[in-house]
């Protein structure tokens, strides 16, 4: 019994240990594949540097688009329709 404790004392103590070890690999790199797929979907990294305002849409354009953008999320969603069709005994065969 006493052997058996010993030994699982052990065992337990290499566990803990081991969990203090350095990162591995595979934590070092953890979030690179993020961070990359980020920095590669922006088309103009200085664009923040641009200070200029920008024209295209006027603000009456915008906010009736804006206006009825909104409207659609206020109307009750369409119920589901289900059709249940009803084929006569031995009907494909």
């Amino acid at each position: 019994m006493l052997k058996r404790m010993a030994i699982f004392a052990i065992l337990t103590g290499l566990l803990i240990a081991s969990g203090c070890a350095g990162p591995t690999r595979l934590e070092s790199d953890f979030g690179t594949s993020h961070k990359l797929m980020h920095v590669n979907q922006v088309l103009n990294p200085d664009a923040s540097k641009n200070l200029r305002p920008v024209y295209g849409m006027d603000g009456v354009a915008a906010r009736n688009g804006l206006e009825r953008y909104r409207k659609e999320f206020e109307k009750p969603p369409a119920a589901p329709v289900y059709t249940l069709g009803v084929m006569p005994a031995g009907y494909g065969k």
